[in-house]
């Protein structure tokens, strides 16, 4: 037996309309379900810190557009720069911010007290981001590279690179939020270690050339470059100033090998990343900021670049071989 089904004009455009809005309304309601996360990033971390939140995430299941939304928002190292970028963020009500240096945190907890943040920052409690590195209060926690004491380390490594070094110059940007407890930490260290620490200032990219010049003018036995994001925006200029003048220094980060480093020892920042990213998914799971202690960060890579080092005509000691993470060759 053969139906025959009759469907009039209005009743096709009828099931058509019907059907078109169900679809809306699930495409709709689909990401109003996904957990929208807001990042406040600096510049000069664009690229790694992208690379590195959006692994941690895959490593805990959450993949980027299917589990999670992130709103990326790049600015400079200040807070006056990050300020809008978070009072933005808080406006487009997003569920969380990661704020990837102690000045970007600074703005996100300005913004909101509401909202969890979690945070990457050389000294949050220095720094006024936490109470405490167990019990960090209000609405943030997150991950400490301890970067005070790792100037202290750095040259301890240069004394050992350079025995006969005395005179260090510090190029140091004086704008830095944690630059008063880096460089009294470096002070310390060099009296320590019989050394005379002179400082260079460099608040912005266009003060870079000008204390480069004076540095080479001063003729220092090696530098200390501090662990700050505006100056590791411009390392290419940085490093080929301090390569040419045939200086030996000491880096903070492994990223300035790109442009040929000497020695660099640092936190490795894929891993701080994906510590961060385990914060924000444990947060999203209904954790509280207050009850997650700050994690410090206690792996340090050691690189040193040998052809620099042969270059310079400096022979790396053999308990620095040893000791080091990565030897380019």
């Amino acid at each position: 037996m053969r139906v025959t089904i009759t469907i009039t004009r209005k009743l096709f455009f009828e099931v058509v309309l019907c059907a078109t809005a169900l679809a809306t309304n699930l495409a709709s309601a689909e990401p109003a379900d996904i957990p929208r996360i807001g990042v406040l990033l600096p510049a000069a971390r664009v690229s790694a810190s992208e690379v590195g939140l959006r692994g941690g995430f895959r490593e805990q299941g959450y993949v980027e557009g299917r589990d999670i939304v992130i709103e990326w928002r790049g600015s400079s190292n200040s807070i006056e720069d990050a300020r809008p970028h978070a009072a933005d963020l808080v406006r487009a009500r997003v569920d969380l911010i990661v704020a990837l240096s102690t000045s970007t945190a600074r703005a996100a907890m300005e913004a909101t007290s509401t909202i969890p943040i979690v945070f990457v920052s050389s000294d949050p409690v220095a720094a006024g981001l936490a109470e405490s590195l167990a019990k960090p209060g209000a609405n943030a926690t997150g991950v400490s590279v301890m970067s005070p004491e790792l100037a202290a380390k750095r040259l301890d490594l240069l004394q050992q690179l350079m025995p006969h070094a005395r005179r260090i110059a510090f190029l140091q940007n004086p704008s830095n939020a944690s630059i008063a407890m880096k460089s009294a930490e470096a002070k310390r260290a060099a009296h320590r270690l019989g050394m005379h620490l002179e400082s260079f200032d460099a608040r912005n990219t266009t003060q870079i050339e000008p204390a480069l010049r004076a540095i080479r003018r001063s003729a220092p036995d090696a530098i200390l470059i501090d662990s700050d994001l505006v100056l590791l925006n411009e390392r290419a200029k940085i490093v080929t100033a301090i390569r040419k003048a045939r200086i030996p220094a000491v880096f903070p980060w492994r990223e300035y090998h790109e442009h040929g480093a000497l020695l660099s020892y640092g936190p490795d920042y894929g891993d701080v990343m994906r510590r961060a990213a385990s914060y924000v998914i444990k947060i999203l799971r209904g954790a509280k900021p207050t009850a997650l202690p700050v994690e410090e960060i206690s792996k340090f890579d050691l690189v040193i670049d040998l052809r620099v080092a042969r270059e310079m005509n400096i022979e790396v000691p053999e308990s620095l071989l040893l000791r080091a993470d990565e030897l380019i060759r």
